[in-house]
């Protein structure tokens, strides 16, 4: 499998605190991929690194062999990397319709392009609700809306930050259902989430994050065979 993004010994600062200490890994073509680990750990500050909100001291971050690590984030979302961020910060004075229509574009020259069409049947509420204000959804409506938004860029790589914290039971049930079906549809996904029950269905291969290093990655039956790992790095 040829990679897509490659993350290569990075290490990023907040001010003179080193959080990021040579992480590594890498997400191939088609490929879901997630990272796990306990709150502080250095997922968030990982993703930051890749989206250019966080330049990293050292290390690479290349998508399809085009190094990314330091640029804007504006580069790293036309290079063809969308985010679903943690709190979702959908733009609550647009409506759904406005949301999804400002995002728009398909740099990538995608052959299936996302569109509002395609969305709205990904997501059949955010259809329902098109014409309502962001800052009048529900918590799982505007995740929807955070994901249809990021998928509107048309990405080669969707990164999903605690896509499914906070929402109901079913909600979290219907987000999962999506994300099997991107997954089907081959773009390629970094997820990361305190559920791991639903991860071990959905992604191909795991990486356990601890103290902003990769300590632990395997697929899916290899962390179900391994409930020491998981107590050790994820108190489950």
């Amino acid at each position: 499998m040829s990679h897509l993004l490659e993350v290569q010994d990075v290490e990023s600062f907040y001010g003179a605190s080193q959080v990021l200490f040579g992480i590594e890994f890498q997400v191939g073509r088609g490929e879901v991929v997630t990272l796990l680990g306990r709150n502080g750990m250095g997922k968030s500050t990982t993703v930051k690194s890749i989206m250019g909100m966080l330049a990293p001291r050292r290390g690479s971050i290349r998508l399809a062999g085009r190094d990314l690590a330091g640029q804007p984030s504006y580069r790293v979302a036309q290079a063809g990397i969308g985010l679903v961020p943690e709190q979702r910060q959908v733009f609550p004075n647009l409506t759904v319709r406005e949301n999804l229509v400002a995002t728009a574009h398909n740099r990538q020259q995608l052959q299936a392009p996302w569109t509002l069409a395609r969305v709205y049947a990904l997501f059949p509420r955010l259809q329902e609700r098109q014409h309502n204000l962001g800052a009048n959804l529900s918590g799982g409506e505007q995740q929807m809306l955070a994901i249809g938004r990021a998928l509107m860029t048309n990405p080669r790589l969707l990164i999903l930050d605690e896509a499914t914290e906070g929402l109901a039971p079913l909600v979290r049930e219907e987000i999962w259902a999506c994300l099997a079906r991107l997954r089907d549809t081959g773009l390629s996904m970094i997820v990361i989430d305190k559920n791991l029950g639903p991860l071990l269905r959905l992604a191909d291969r795991h990486h356990i994050v601890e103290k902003g290093e990769v300590v632990w990655q395997g697929n899916s039956d290899q962390l179900r065979a391994q409930p020491g790992i998981q107590q050790r790095y994820l108190g489950v």
